[in-house]
């Protein structure tokens, strides 16, 4: 995370961008890890997953350095903005869902923890400590909201960190802290952690079947998800900012960041939408506001972990409360009712599949939804008008109106009678335009 962050926010597309550790690119790594340590079993490597990890991450930096010296970033400029608004929806309803989970407890059975499939049964805590939870969030929320009408010369969210925090530590309330949700997740787990060391893929059986293109097909796909979400992060600051970035320059940054990540023992990860608002809501503009995010995680993990598994969850839940109220598009609801009916259906497509699916998933299937949309409008544009045999040989002339593409060929061909018509036939293609192979084939 302290990679990612730090070498992104010095030479990342744009300043104000927060980049770490994400779940997204966690579930796809997933796979890699369990075959490893399957195929580590087999020839008595212990742990060998976390290698195949190392290896996927820096081979997922690689390709996304590829994708910018290409200069593919500017492709997010084909994401149209129905797609945008169902993604900031669908994220929305992500982060607004995730905070439920954190008003459970583990549930318990003779004091031992009843587990199904390997994890927890989680169950909701007593009402009235969800009570006083929520009205820490509440108090949160409020700090948030109207400290900035008071006074902007200190973060508000750190004011609401430091005045319920220290609710907490007083006694006056019973209620849950990041240490308890490390231990409900783990046995035992703390924040603090050690600088990293130098962690190289040595004992990876690269000749064994299967192995080189699980490792490659895993990374491409992790450097498909960092780059989506990258880029749409970029491009939602640059609408709130009304500034621009580079989506080209971003890629490069997250493709170097990662490879270092891998090197030095990280799961890797790309821009984080949720903590990047943060920054961006809370006047962080430039790229000094994402070094220090970085500086002081280390710092943290290295030295102040204790001080953070004092924070209470409220705390973050209420903040991320506030997160969900300025990233979902309001205005989205109205305009269901006024635009077309297929940018309609792309916004809400786009954020049930963030929802129940992937954010990265979503963008893609909004943006195939939307070029299949626009290809059936256009080809059925495509007219032509007869005109009579004017000229001096009789020839018959066609006035073709419209593109004519893979999508309108089949319907280009359809306008004419070879049969009936004269020896001599001219296609005037002024009005027109042709696109592809597959006008091309058409007219002949």
């Amino acid at each position: 995370a302290v990679f990612m962050g730090l070498i992104t926010s010095a030479f990342g597309g744009r300043p104000g961008i927060i980049s770490g550790s994400i779940g997204a690119i966690a579930i796809v790594v997933a796979v890699v890890v369990r075959v490893g340590n399957e195929h580590g079993m087999a020839i008595g490597v212990q742990d060998l997953g976390i290698q195949y990890l190392f290896a996927v991450i820096m081979i997922a930096g690689l390709i996304q350095v590829l994708f910018g010296v290409l200069r593919l970033g500017r492709f997010i400029r084909l994401v149209p903005h129905p797609v945008m608004m169902g993604f900031v929806n669908g994220l929305a309803i992500v982060i607004l869902i995730g905070q439920f989970g954190f008003f459970k407890v583990p549930l318990m059975e003779d004091g031992v923890a009843v587990m199904e499939n390997g994890r927890k049964v989680m169950t909701w805590m007593e009402q009235e400590k969800i009570m006083v939870m929520g009205a820490l969030a509440l108090l949160t929320m409020a700090i948030i909201h109207f400290l900035p009408k008071l006074t902007n010369a200190v973060p508000s969210i750190l004011i609401a960190i430091l005045v319920v925090g220290g609710i907490s530590y007083s006694g006056m309330v019973d209620t849950k802290t990041i240490s308890d949700v490390l231990y409900e997740g783990w046995d035992s787990r703390e924040l603090s952690a050690s600088l990293p060391v130098l962690s190289l893929p040595t004992d990876i059986p690269w000749q064994k079947e299967g192995v080189l293109f699980l490792i490659i097909g895993t990374a491409f796909s992790a450097a498909m998800v960092g780059i989506i979400e990258s880029l749409m992060t970029l491009q939602l600051i640059d609408d709130m900012t009304e500034t621009r970035g580079s989506g080209n320059r971003e890629c490069l940054a997250q493709g170097g960041a990662n490879f270092l990540s891998g090197i030095f023992g990280g799961m890797g990860g790309c821009a984080m939408i949720g903590q990047s608002m943060i920054n961006i809501n809370s006047g962080g503009r430039t790229r000094i506001s994402g070094i220090s995010a970085a500086i002081f995680l280390l710092i943290f993990i290295l030295y102040a972990s204790n001080f953070i598994e004092m924070i209470p969850l409220a705390v973050l839940v209420g903040v991320m409360f506030m997160v969900v109220i300025g990233t979902f598009a309001w205005n989205s609801l109205r305009l269901l009712f006024i635009v077309p009916r297929a940018d309609a259906v792309v916004i809400l497509l786009v954020t049930f599949v963030t929802v129940v699916e992937d954010l990265a998933i979503a963008v893609i299937v909004g943006v195939i939804v939307s070029a299949l949309v626009y290809a059936w409008n256009a080809a059925s544009r495509i007219h032509a008008t007869a005109r009579p045999s004017v000229t001096e040989i009789g020839a018959l002339v066609y006035d073709i109106e419209g593109p004519l593409f893979f999508g309108s060929a089949t319907s280009f061909m359809e306008l004419f009678e070879p049969k009936n018509d004269p020896d001599i036939v001219i296609l005037d293609f002024k009005k027109s335009r042709v696109v592809d192979q597959s006008a091309l084939q058409a007219i002949e």
